[in-house]
């Protein structure tokens, strides 16, 4: 009785995870507006509808099981290169923290095509999205504990900044790096050789400034007359 149990279940999770590739890959080939669900079944490998209803019970079950996946694996790898960068200093610097808010991303993408198409489906949201995405991210557990160090650790390393300052720069560089990703995810070859290199470093200088930049004296006026 057990063992047909966990048949049942593995049967169960290969299923979920047919369905989730299969939805990430039409959906980043024509975008989560043009995919149906019957194509996303099909796509699976599955005789009909009620396999997806019946383990996300609709499309939107099935998307957000699918960005949960892949940020608890962002999570999991930026917790990975926060414990290296903070065995070799105990004060990472600006430069090294905006290097930890990128590569985890870089990194998957680079190794697994299936990120990659993750990456092309829906790297544009936080981009796009009209409400904070700050908050967005603060919504669905901040990044998880690697992102709450990381907010931690950014704060401390940017004092020139109030509350508000960071607050609107976090926000700024968010969408920066969800915008740049899911451009150069887009290009032929992206996350391979030299060019997918000099996009990594190119994306870290724009997001050191972006952060690093002091508060000028326009920003401060306004400010102070609102």
């Amino acid at each position: 009785m057990q063992k047909r149990s966990d048949n049942r279940r593995a049967r169960g999770e290969t299923t979920k995870l047919a369905l989730m590739r299969a939805a990430e890959k039409l959906i980043a080939q024509r975008g989560v507006e043009n995919v149906s669900i019957r194509e996303i079944v099909e796509a699976a490998g599955q005789k009909n509808e009620s396999a997806l209803q019946y383990h996300f019970r609709n499309l939107r079950g099935l998307l957000h099981a699918i960005r949960t996946e892949r940020s608890a694996m962002v999570q999991v790898k930026r917790a990975e290169l926060l414990q290296v960068l903070l065995t070799e200093t105990g004060k990472p610097s600006l430069q090294q923290l905006c290097s930890v808010m990128v590569e985890p991303t870089f990194q998957l993408a680079r190794s697994d095509v299936e990120f990659r198409r993750y990456i092309k489906a829906f790297g544009h949201e936080l981009a796009l999205i009209e409400t904070s995405p700050l908050k967005a991210v603060s919504n669905t557990g901040g990044g998880g504990q690697s992102g709450q160090q990381m907010g931690r650790l950014l704060r401390e390393a940017l004092p020139h900044l109030d509350e508000d300052d960071y607050r609107r720069r976090m926000e700024a560089a968010i969408m920066l790096c969800a915008a740049s990703m899911y451009h150069h995810a887009r290009q032929k070859n992206a996350f391979r050789g030299h060019q997918s290199e000099l996009f990594l470093h190119s994306l870290l200088d724009a997001l050191f400034g972006l952060l690093g930049a002091p508060v000028s004296p326009e920003t401060l006026a306004l400010k102070q007359g609102a």
